[in-house]
C-alpha cells in the first residue's frame, strides 16, 4: 500500500470534495480517498505506487489538478 497526499488548490466546496472521493474511488487500484476543503489535501491510498499516474491523471480530466 502506498499513501499519498496532494495538494488541489481548485477545491472550494464540499461539493468539490464529493466529486473528487466519487471519481477516484472508481480508479483501478483505489483503495481509499478522503479529500479535505478547508486544507486543500487529498489522500489517496493506492494498492500500487504505479497507481499515482492514473490518480493524477484523473485528477487533472475531472478539473482538480494537483498542484506540483
Amino acid at each position: 500500500m502506498t499513501v499519498k497526499t496532494y495538494s488541489v488548490p481548485n477545491i472550494s466546496c464540499h461539493h468539490c470534495v464529493n466529486t473528487i472521493e466519487r471519481e477516484l474511488k472508481d480508479v483501478a487500484g483505489v483503495t481509499s480517498v478522503k479529500a479535505n476543503v478547508s486544507t486543500k489535501a487529498v489522500m489517496v491510498e493506492v494498492a500500487d505506487a504505479s497507481r499515482l499516474t492514473a490518480v493524477e491523471a484523473m485528477l487533472d480530466e475531472i478539473g482538480y489538478p494537483v498542484e506540483k
